[in-house]
């Protein structure tokens, strides 16, 4: 107690009291400047996803993606035509892990797209027997890309 009165009337607590004070005010600067760094990392993160296709986003961060390009009808013949399809690895992991097979990643989402043509024709009526429907003709445009005619 005698501790105390002598350093409140020497000024020593006050002197202490500051220097906790600005010890605190300190470490809340670093908090403060370490948030502000997380924020402006996420944020140049954003942007640069931002400027992304979607393909490129969803490679980014890890998530299959698959779209559909391109419809193309051919004009003399009505039951022919093709999808211009495009799709990312993680896409054909995920039919792989699904168990769609072949020898490219052509032939696995190819595969996938028939099963997904023939469910929606069967879900409206369609009767699925082929003949005179055609054929399927499969063109590996590169890059991740086919042409299903």
């Amino acid at each position: 107690m005698l501790k105390k009165l002598f350093k409140k009337v020497t000024g020593i607590q006050a002197i202490e009291d500051m220097k906790a004070q600005a010890e605190i005010e300190a470490v809340n600067a670093v908090k403060e400047a370490a948030r502000a760094k997380a924020e402006a990392e996420e944020a140049k993160k954003e942007e640069e996803l931002a400027k992304l296709t979607p393909k490129e986003r969803a490679t980014a961060q890890g998530m299959p993606y698959v779209t559909v390009l391109d419809t193309h009808v051919n004009k003399d013949n009505i039951r022919n035509g093709f999808f211009e399809l495009d799709w990312n690895e993680y896409f054909v992991v995920q039919l792989k892990t699904a168990g769609y097979y072949g020898d490219t990643d052509e032939e696995i989402v190819d595969k996938w797209f028939q099963d997904l043509c023939r469910g929606i024709g069967a879900e409206e009526g369609v009767p699925m027997d082929r003949r005179g429907s055609g054929y399927i003709n499969v063109n590996n445009l590169g890059n991740g890309k086919s042409e299903i005619s």
